[in-house]
């Protein structure tokens, strides 16, 4: 993969994944592809999520993972030495972007105000992840920067729902959406993959 925006063609809605037992990483990745979602973030929020990614990646060859939450250099390398094939941040700086780009891992950076696109851009960034959606003022703000920003896409991420997700899509801006309702912590807690890839394949059908 070179370029974040190459996710776009694998479906409308990317799951945002915390994992805290490395056990539960291949059962759900599987559960995720069955249910038509391949392009998984796994968020770099627990002790054992560089092991999930790894296990992903060696195990489930359908899968496409990325690394979320990434905040460092040393985090973009780390992601990219246990197989991510792509990295996403919470926000954005050019030490991220520099790191990422010398990892030759492919970055979906966060942005949440018109500064923040203008320095994501400045670094050859055109994909961006609108977070968190719901708190940074939602479909509103997208329109909001449609003006200024045309030659800008969108991945919103941070409160969306089943419900809501289809009046992200439907912005001429936002071709995806990140959502962590695909993933329900009970679900997998409880190992109700079968649950796990019904909601997949809802997300599969949304369209924009």
């Amino acid at each position: 993969m070179n370029n974040t925006l190459d996710l776009v063609s694998y479906g409308p809605v990317i799951p945002v994944i915390v994992l805290q037992r490395v056990e539960d990483a291949v059962p759900l990745a599987e559960a995720l592809v069955a249910g038509g979602v391949r392009v998984l973030e796994v968020t770099m929020r627990t002790p054992v999520a560089l092991q999930c990614i790894e296990a992903i990646a060696k195990a489930v060859p359908d899968a496409i993972v990325g690394a979320g939450t990434i905040r460092s250099a040393a985090d973009a390398q780390a992601a990219k030495n246990a197989g991510s094939v792509f990295g996403v941040s919470p926000g954005y700086t050019s030490e991220v972007g520099r790191a990422c780009q010398a990892a030759g891992l492919p970055l979906l950076p966060g942005v949440a105000t018109a500064s923040e696109v203008m320095a994501a851009q400045a670094d050859g960034l055109q994909f961006l992840k609108f977070f968190p959606a719901m708190q940074a003022g939602g479909i509103p703000m997208l329109k909001a920067l449609a003006g200024p920003f045309p030659d800008v896409v969108f991945c919103p991420t941070g409160g969306i729902s089943l419900q809501t997700a289809p009046d992200f899509l439907a912005l001429p801006n936002v071709k995806v959406c990140g959502g962590s309702w695909l993933t329900p912590a009970d679900a997998v807690e409880a190992g109700d993959w079968g649950r796990i890839t019904q909601l997949a394949k809802g997300a599969t059908s949304l369209r924009g």
